[in-house]
């Protein structure tokens, strides 16, 4: 007999045969799990029912663990098998999941494939990333900032500090222009077709802060004169304005920049191990960490971030106790 009820958001299907043992699942629709009852009941009927509890509940990581642990050591390269199996395990395959999900959801909904069942839509999938909440200590950006300075990239800097300074992304920064800036108004306008969509998007318009101007100034003087970009001095004169520039602002691809931030980071580490674990994306919770520390409103936060829900901007932020204590009184 089947039994259909409801648990929150979801609808829990449960059949009871004498000679098996009970089978249940969730789902999203009470229908489904109708249908799912159904077809778990005509199977034992006819004789044809296989409990797969035990296989839709094992993930493909547990399963690749079980492997490794009982079947690799018996093979004749478990070096190599293991190799394998461990890059599996760090790639994670959820967001491809997600999209097949979605393609599914799409023909069904509106490609007129009404009869089309999706094949993952209960399934057990990677659980998401884990969230982190990383952010410079005392001295990190100072050391950092100095190793960067002298690398030998002039652009590599000015990308740390503005990263920092706009909470942008590593593609929204490196793909700005200096059509885009209004330095005078302290204004980057992103044009409809550079700020892209969903989670990923940037803000219409982004206020800047005054070193984020400073910092820009300065990337104008190493545009305007190209022999500096060999120095390893690239600070211009603060108040400089420049002259019409067209191209992006970071005159190099965000490859080059990311390599010496892995060496300025694998160099620091010998002194400081707590850098090993900093990555570039911990920035951008660096940057919205000091918005909220600065007094600004959560949508205000969320209108220089563009995060499109407070929820996942709550992700990134993380203050310092220390910057409660005024506050608090």
């Amino acid at each position: 007999m089947a039994y259909i009820s409801q648990r929150g958001a979801y609808w829990r299907a449960e059949v009871r045969r004498r000679g098996y043992k009970p089978v249940y699942r969730s789902f999203d629709t009470k229908q489904q799990a109708q249908q799912w009852a159904r077809r778990v009941e005509s199977e034992m009927d006819s004789g044809a029912f296989v409990d797969r509890t035990e296989a839709e509940r094992t993930t493909l990581r547990e399963a690749l663990e079980r492997y490794r642990r009982e079947i690799v050591p018996e093979k004749r390269h478990p070096y190599q098998e293991n190799r394998r199996i461990q890059r599996w395990i760090e790639n994670t395959i959820r967001l491809e999941l997600q999209v097949v999900s979605h393609l599914f959801e799409i023909a069904r909904k509106e490609w007129g494939m009404e009869a089309l069942a999706n094949p993952l839509k209960n399934i057990r999938k990677p659980s998401g990333s884990q969230a982190r909440d990383r952010r410079l200590y005392a001295g990190e950006f100072e050391k950092l900032y100095a190793l960067l300075s002298g690398s030998g990239n002039p652009w590599a800097a000015p990308a740390f500090e503005l990263a920092i300074e706009t909470s942008l992304r590593q593609g929204a920064l490196f793909s700005v222009r200096w059509e885009w800036l209004d330095l005078r108004n302290r204004l980057l306008r992103f044009p409809p077709d550079a700020r892209g969509a969903d989670n990923k998007g940037v803000p219409a318009v982004l206020p800047l802060s005054r070193r984020a101007i400073t910092v820009f100034r300065h990337l104008a003087v190493i545009a305007e004169n190209p022999d500096m970009r060999a120095s390893r001095s690239w600070c211009g004169p603060a108040d400089a304005i420049p002259e019409v520039l067209t191209g992006r602002v970071l005159g190099t691809s965000v490859n080059a920049v990311i390599c010496v931030w892995k060496r300025t980071l694998n160099k620091a580490s010998a002194d400081d191990p707590a850098l090993r674990d900093l990555r570039w994306h911990d920035l951008r919770h660096e940057a919205a960490s000091r918005f909220f520390e600065k007094g600004l409103h959560p949508i205000e936060v969320a209108s220089l971030t563009g995060h499109r829900s407070i929820q996942m901007l709550k992700r990134y932020t993380h203050l310092k106790p220390e910057s409660l204590l005024d506050k608090l009184g």
